[in-house]
């Protein structure tokens, strides 16, 4: 059942940039419905396990709080760099939190990077820079596209080192409810101040994001993730671009040139050897 919770999960989050350019609201808009038609689920599936947000500490809100808060920018980011790249850059870029998340490791042991965290550091940055390269030679929109999937990719950082936290005396759905509701609140004035069209005309596309990005993805990888290595887990992770960058290509010819390919390689490459730099016991 975990296992397949972890495949599940990645796959419903890897259809999300797809259910986003299919949406016929504005790309902040869609994520704050995103959020708002997913939060009470998650809050009832959270209720009805016994938790009550009462029992959470001052401090444990103000975490979710600014989880929420982080999460909220990573949405923006990345819903609007959708729709400015293509989509497997966007879903590969983003992925970068993991290897972000591991830099912020390094730094707070004080000590020099192993020698396969420091490859996995150039791999990555250096397949994202092939990457940008290849989408600037595009088209800049392209590149605005993938500097902006890199930026959400540091907000999600922020957003999972938060939750990484709160997680500590929080029950995981509830916890994900608070923190969706804080983004969902934040999001929406943002939208309606850019002048986005905030109510949809077709339900359909947001119902199933909001549903499977938001309430089965998430929630299934949080149940998944305490059963299984650091390495399982990132190579589960490396479905969603390749996932999302099938759908771009077939629903909106999105072909994918031979430097393309190269440079999600060295990202790929990097987010394994992470993870297996990451193993405990590992020098």
């Amino acid at each position: 059942m975990a296992f397949a919770a972890l495949v599940l999960g990645n796959v419903a989050i890897a259809f999300g940039p797809l259910l986003v350019r299919l949406a016929d609201t504005g790309p902040m808009a869609t994520g704050f419905w995103r959020l708002a038609l997913a939060a009470p689920l998650l809050a009832l599936i959270g209720w009805r396990a016994g938790f009550r947000p009462a029992g959470l500490s001052r401090a444990t809100l103000i975490l979710l709080c600014l989880a929420g808060a982080a999460f909220a920018a990573d949405i923006i980011a990345w819903h609007i760099s959708i729709f400015q790249t293509k989509l497997g850059n966007a879903t590969l870029l983003a992925n970068c939190a993991s290897l972000l998340l591991a830099i912020y490791g390094i730094i707070l042991a004080r000590r020099l990077p192993s020698k396969a965290q420091a490859l996995a550091i150039l791999l990555a940055f250096g397949g994202a820079a092939l990457l940008m390269m290849q989408s600037f030679d595009l088209s800049p929109r392209h590149f605005r596209g993938d500097l902006l999937a890199l930026l959400a990719g540091g907000f999600y950082t922020l957003y999972l080192l938060a939750m990484m936290r709160a997680r500590a005396s929080a029950e995981s759905w509830m916890a994900l409810a608070i923190a969706s509701a804080v983004a969902a609140a934040l999001i929406l004035p943002v939208a309606l101040a850019a002048g986005e069209k905030v109510m949809p005309t077709n339900w359909t596309p947001l119902i199933i994001l909001a549903l499977s990005s938001q309430l089965v993805g998430q929630g299934l990888l949080t149940f998944a993730l305490p059963h299984f290595s650091p390495l399982v887990i990132g190579l589960a992770l490396l479905l969603q671009p390749a996932l999302s960058a099938a759908a771009g290509w077939i629903a909106f010819d999105e072909a994918m040139t031979a430097m393309d390919f190269v440079g999600a390689a060295m990202v790929m490459a990097a987010l394994v050897l992470v993870r297996l730099a990451d193993r405990p016991g590992r020098p």
